[in-house]
């Protein structure tokens, strides 16, 4: 019995203690170095760690603003937002980006897609920083990226606001485009942040601090695989203004399909106020590929393509005005006295002076001529005379009257002044005198004058209105998302044409017979309507053998050839348009200009015919309700 009494109880507990107490003190080590272990964490790191816990887990993440939207004059939305989706890589949550970026790679290569990242990842990323791996990705990419989460640690989807150009080319290099901000804009301004957009060109760029907004931010808790599952706080980004301009998106079309993919400008303008209602340059580039980080293969063919599709030749192409030059050589000539309206010359077609022959575009010359005519003909021979009768210095004075050979200040960067020459400036230049056979090259717009498209619809535009010279203005007005009005661009002044009545009414009339009259050189030009007052011009780019055999012997590559040039306004009391057009290496103003200007001016009218026809029917009905 006894011994089934010891099984049954174990070991007296005499024999246990000694066991026990070994237990108990070992229990006691483990716990104080458990507790130190805790003090140590809780106490002395305990802010660290908490810091690093919520950092693990909580991400920071900026949210870009809408773009304010840009309009045409009627308000039809030519520059909107879309949603783009980015692939982004955030080093806190993916300890191996080379393994992570293979592993993406491997999966685009089963979909047959591209990696568009091509950067080696540096090895001192901020772990909280996120770093974008693809721009504007498609929803191809967006679902294999979401659905390869639990493998693709780090790698993670964000949406953002890119641009997107309704219009495409026909007006981009006057839109512009946005990219993301480079380390040298980074540095000039602390107010950005890096992956920031702004405008890079054109509109998008002069009135990026309006357009751009504010951007806001937010506190998201996410979980091990960085998928959200809490919002901790959002501050709400600030959409940016809208922006409504005076181009009407109609005659902006028209002029880019007239120019019909050649080389060349048209630039439309209002001459009551300056407005700018079109402004066409070509070649001309997608905005929509900027969205995306155009690629550096893409952008050297933009930058070494002899054509310069990223330029606006309407603001900095830079060209001789040839005989569109002939207006300021005959205002300049009447006002000075030096010629009256029945001054003739006669053209056998040429001029001699010193041992070299000036020639007139009409070999056999035009006669006993007067200023009317050598106008509506566009008489080279004639302005030879006037022209070495000014001197290079007036006919400086007048261009500059009109505006010639300095920046307009229209609302868009990047605009070039062109060149009027005087005796200062070839001495300063080149260090030798004005010699006279330079003025008499001057005189029909060849020599050493440039101009741009602009300056010339602006000249043709102040001597069309009687006088103003205008800043041509691009932006009508800036407005809030709710619509109303922020800031207003008004009609501004920048000088005077001090001529006579009689002045303008002769060479008015003499501009009306370009287009008008038998023998006009701008009639391509000529509406039914018998509205247009214009003038032709066809710029010579390289000098040519005086010997007409050997002119014609002489090969000419095409970036060589002339340039065609047409300036015009109507109607010819109270004009309300103006319009200047120039294609390169086309040949004659008259042939190849004059009917891309007839083109914008046809639309122009019939628009205001089908509007002017609701507007009578109104009034009609009211009429009726009255008797």
């Amino acid at each position: 019995m006894a011994n089934r009494h010891n099984l049954l109880n174990g070991p007296e507990p005499a024999e246990f203690r000694p066991k026990l107490k070994i237990v108990i003190v070992l229990i006691m080590v483990a716990l104080a170095v458990l507790l130190s272990r805790l003090w140590y964490l809780q106490v002395i790191k305990g802010d660290d760690l908490k810091q690093r816990s919520e950092n693990n887990s909580i991400r920071f993440r900026k949210i870009m603003p809408l773009r304010g939207l840009i309009m045409d004059r009627n308000r039809r939305v030519m520059v909107d937002n879309r949603p783009s989706f980015d692939v982004l890589y955030m080093p806190s949550r993916g300890k191996d980006p080379d393994h992570l970026i293979a592993k993406l790679k491997d999966l685009y290569k089963l979909r047959s897609l591209e990696f568009s990242y091509d950067q080696p990842l540096s090895r001192k990323l901020k772990p909280y920083l996120p770093v974008r791996l693809e721009k504007n990705v498609s929803m191809e990419k967006v679902a294999l990226v979401e659905t390869n989460a639990l493998d693709l640690s780090g790698i993670y989807i964000d949406a953002s606001p890119v641009r997107l150009y309704l219009n495409g080319e026909t007006i981009a290099p006057v839109i512009g485009y946005t990219g993301e901000i480079s380390k040298e804009e980074l540095e000039k301004d602390d107010e950005y942040l890096s992956g920031d957009v702004l405008g890079k060109h054109g509109v998008e760029k002069h009135l990026d601090p309006y357009i751009r907004g504010s951007r806001g931010a937010e506190l998201v808790e996410v979980n091990v695989y960085g998928k959200e599952i809490k919002n901790l706080g959002r501050i709400d980004p600030v959409p940016g203004y809208n922006v409504v301009l005076n181009i009407d998106a109609d005659l902006q079309k028209t002029a880019w399909e007239a120019l019909n993919g050649r080389a060349g400008a048209a630039v439309v303008l209002d001459p009551r106020n300056g407005a700018v209602l079109a402004m066409v340059s070509s070649p001309s580039f997608d905005p929509n590929l900027f969205n995306s980080g155009i690629s550096s293969e893409q952008w050297s063919k933009f930058v070494h393509d002899p054509l310069t599709p990223l330029s606006n030749r309407a603001i900095s192409g830079q060209y001789p005005p040839g005989s569109t030059y002939k207006l300021i050589i005959a205002a300049a000539a009447l006002e000075e006295g030096i010629i009256t309206p029945d001054t003739k010359f006669f053209c056998n077609g040429f001029y001699d002076f010193g041992n070299r022959s000036f020639r007139c575009w009409q070999k056999k010359g035009h006669g006993q001529i007067s200023l009317h005519r050598a106008l509506v003909e566009s008489c080279d021979v004639y302005f030879y005379n006037v022209g070495r009768l000014l001197g290079v210095d007036k006919i400086a004075h007048y261009a500059k009257l009109f505006g010639l050979g300095e920046t307009t200040g229209i609302d868009l960067p990047n605009e070039k002044g062109g060149l009027i020459p005087t005796k200062r400036w070839k001495l300063a230049r080149m260090k030798e005198p004005w010699q006279s056979g330079e003025t008499i090259s001057i005189s029909i717009g060849q020599g050493f004058n440039l101009v741009t498209p602009l300056q010339l619809v602006c000249a043709y535009s102040a001597f069309a209105n009687g006088g103003t010279v205008w800043k041509p203005r691009l932006v009508n007005r800036i407005e809030s998302t709710d619509g109303s009005l922020y800031k207003e661009f008004l009609p501004e002044k920048r000088g005077d044409l001090p001529f006579s009545e009689e002045t303008f009414d002769l060479l008015g009339r003499a501009l009306w017979g370009v287009v008008n009259e038998s023998g006009g050189t701008g009639r391509a030009a000529r509406r039914p309507d018998a509205d247009v007052c214009g003038k032709t011009g066809t710029a010579q780019i390289i000098g040519l053998p005086e010997n007409e055999k050997a002119r014609r012997e002489k090969k000419i590559g095409i970036f060589h050839r002339d340039h065609a040039l047409f300036v015009c306004f109507a109607p010819l009391t109270n004009p309300e348009i103006a319009v200047a057009v120039i294609v390169e290496n086309a040949g004659h103003g008259g042939t190849v200009a004059a009917p891309v200007a007839r083109k914008i001016l046809d639309v122009y009218f019939e628009g205001k015919k089908s509007m002017a026809q609701p507007q009578a029917a109104v009034q009609g009905r009211l009429a009726e309700a009255t008797d």
